[in-house]
């Protein structure tokens, strides 16, 4: 494997890419990508030249990745916006980023997700099912949410971080009663 790496950015609308492409002899026919933030990482094989990278990128990456984040702008919520961007000043110093934040209908299990990587990187989900849920409970899902950007496991630093909400055991130990009655394990709701 080539370990350079080259930098490029790409401007569409009012979003800045910065593309770091590193040449990798061990993929033979197309380029792997992934986007963390607005900086796009891709992978290319090592026989590939820059105007066919730039056709890739030009193409089919950004595009993809610009036609899903307007789509995931469309569905954003302001509401649970403001909720995120208070609960990121107040307990967590502003240090927490993400692109956008909504309910969704379709979680049966799970209360929240974050998404890493893709073109939806940054998305966060928040299962509709919380609506009626005490604040302070749907403010640590989004909190719970938030710290994977740092975090992406259960690590211990994770919790550490989290605990920086300071409902953070009182909003657990609601979410593990609702989830006792309902005969499930809270472990798998988050």
């Amino acid at each position: 494997m080539n370990n350079s790496v080259q930098s490029r950015t790409r401007r569409v609308a009012n979003e800045t890419f910065t593309v770091e492409v590193r040449r990798d002899g061990r993929l033979r026919k197309t380029v792997r990508w992934s986007l963390h933030d607005r900086r796009v990482v891709v992978r290319a094989p090592s026989f590939m030249d820059d105007a066919a990278i730039d056709k890739v990128l030009d193409e089919d990456i950004i595009p993809r990745i610009v036609k899903q984040r307007r789509r995931a702008q469309r569905q954003n919520d302001d509401e649970l916006q403001a909720r995120a961007e208070y609960l990121n000043c107040t307990y967590f110093g502003g240090e927490l980023r993400w692109h956008t934040i909504r309910w969704v209908g379709n979680m049966r299990k799970r209360l929240g997700s974050f998404t890493s990587g893709g073109a939806t990187d940054g998305d966060i989900r928040i299962s509709d099912r919380m609506k009626r849920w005490p604040a302070y409970v749907v403010d640590y899902v989004i909190a719970h949410e938030m710290v994977h950007r740092l975090y992406p496991n259960h690590s211990a630093e994770f919790w550490l971080y989290l605990d920086r909400y300071i409902l953070t055991e009182r909003a657990r130990g609601f979410i593990e009663g609702v989830a006792f009655a309902a005969g499930e394990d809270p472990e798998e709701w988050l």
